[in-house]
């Protein structure tokens, strides 16, 4: 696995799971939330987002986590392995519940410098968000990974699930050509 698409909604685990391959796998690791947001929550234009997206796909290795279904056909094009993770809606509200529990007044590792997590009008416009596209985005994510062309994919749809497929990792997805 040299070039990893991970997707999935709010509180699936997307980004520690990127994390986690990018170490094992000795792999950069890019955030969608990188792409879409700039320090304090400034949103970026999407023709910029569009380019930077490009710009990681072009490379050689990477893991890419995150949606903007704008880019799926690209990234999918480039991407040795799609994984979507598919978690149910109950355990993917809790977990942002958690997060931003967790993280609250500092800024989360897959999040610019200046986007701090806090309850504001705006969290509660991304819990919105969240409920209004939860049956949308997984129809978009669904479409994407039934037409993998060529690509690998990977649906997880439980903790247990992601856990085992990371458990069974063996050597031969560790190979790449970047020695």
């Amino acid at each position: 696995m040299q070039r990893i698409m991970i997707v999935g909604q709010p509180g699936s685990g997307k980004s520690t799971l990127a994390r986690l391959l990018g170490d094992r796998l000795d792999l950069p690791v890019f955030h969608m939330d990188h792409i879409h947001h700039q320090a304090n929550w400034v949103p970026r234009p999407m023709p910029e987002k569009i380019e930077i997206c490009q710009s990681i796909t072009d490379q050689d290795h990477w893991v890419f986590e995150g949606g903007m279904s704008a880019t799926y056909a690209d990234r999918l094009a480039r991407s040795d392995t799609l994984v979507w993770i598919d978690i149910p809606m109950t355990l993917r509200f809790w977990r942002v519940i958690r997060r931003m529990i967790r993280h609250w007044g500092t800024h989360r590792p897959d999040l610019p410098e200046g986007c701090i997590e806090r309850f504001d009008s705006e969290a509660l416009l991304f819990w919105k968000w969240i409920w209004d596209t939860r049956h949308t985005a997984r129809t978009k994510i669904a479409a994407m990974a039934g037409h993998p062309n060529g690509t690998r994919v990977v649906h997880l749809t439980s903790l247990k699930e992601v856990n085992a497929w990371v458990a069974s990792l063996g050597p031969a997805d560790y190979q790449t050509d970047k020695q």
